[in-house]
């Protein structure tokens, strides 16, 4: 039996998802895929008010009228649209969309040949991680304003261990740093990802490039100071590429 017939996977055609956005193709800007050409579907609804959130669209009940009701059949539709009916990688991302019940959608997509990556803080573990190809779990450090709990992110880990899992911290400072440093010490036979915060993100507003060139080499001068060569830097390349612009 494969992970696309298991008896606690269920399929229901009726649900329908809180969908903020579905938009590309484009790139992955970020992480264990960066650069790989993908449709991001944008999921509404979070558990966490991080204060450097980029995706308030995404998070804040203020703007749940804003988003669309989709059956997962209507998501898929759309994506094929986008893609000329083509398989793709498709990003799963919110708010935070393991709130969501996304079993139908990945058992359909997975059908007509899309792989699927995801993103969540790892405050919700949820059974159908099993169904993903790769699973990015990126706690929030000490500047989100959120405490981390342990077991809630263990237990997202173990949920997602059929995929390609990767850890992600975004470090705004050295507190940030201190704390992605005990990430690593702590699942140390994961992946893990660093990237910078962008302290000046608005949608309507140019990004400050060079300072982000400035975070990015102190970021590195840490790593390397510290002989800490197990870990990856990048940058958000979406940010670099495109600025605060939403549904890039």
């Amino acid at each position: 039996m494969n992970k696309l017939e298991r008896p606690e996977i269920e399929i229901s055609k009726s649900k329908t998802l809180r969908v903020v956005e579905i938009f590309g193709p484009t790139i992955q800007g970020e992480g264990a895929y960066i650069g790989r050409p993908t449709v991001f579907i944008r999921f509404g609804g979070c558990d966490y008010r991080c204060l450097w959130c980029d995706s308030m669209h995404a998070v804040g009940k203020q703007y749940a009228h804003q988003w669309a009701k989709m059956t997962a059949e209507d998501i898929l539709a759309k994506v094929d649209i986008l893609t000329g009916g083509q398989p793709i990688l498709i990003t799963i991302s919110g708010g935070n969309p393991a709130i969501q019940q996304l079993e139908t959608m990945l058992i359909l997509g997975k059908k007509r040949g899309h792989t699927f990556s995801m993103e969540t803080q790892g405050s919700v573990a949820k059974p159908w991680f099993k169904l993903l190809d790769q699973l990015t779990i990126s706690p929030k450090p000490p500047s989100s304003g959120e405490d981390t709990d342990w077991a809630k992110l263990d237990a997202s880990i173990a949920a997602g261990k059929d995929a390609e899992t990767s850890l992600k911290v975004v470090v705004f400072d050295r507190i940030d740093y201190a704390y992605a440093q005990d990430i690593g010490k702590r699942y140390p036979d994961l992946p893990l990802y660093l990237s910078i915060g962008n302290d000046n993100y608005d949608p309507n507003m140019p990004v400050d490039k060079e300072a982000l060139h400035a975070k990015m080499r102190q970021l590195i001068d840490w790593v390397n100071d510290d002989k800490w060569y197990a870990v990856t830097v990048l940058p958000q390349l979406h940010v670099l590429l495109w600025g605060n612009e939403l549904g890039k």
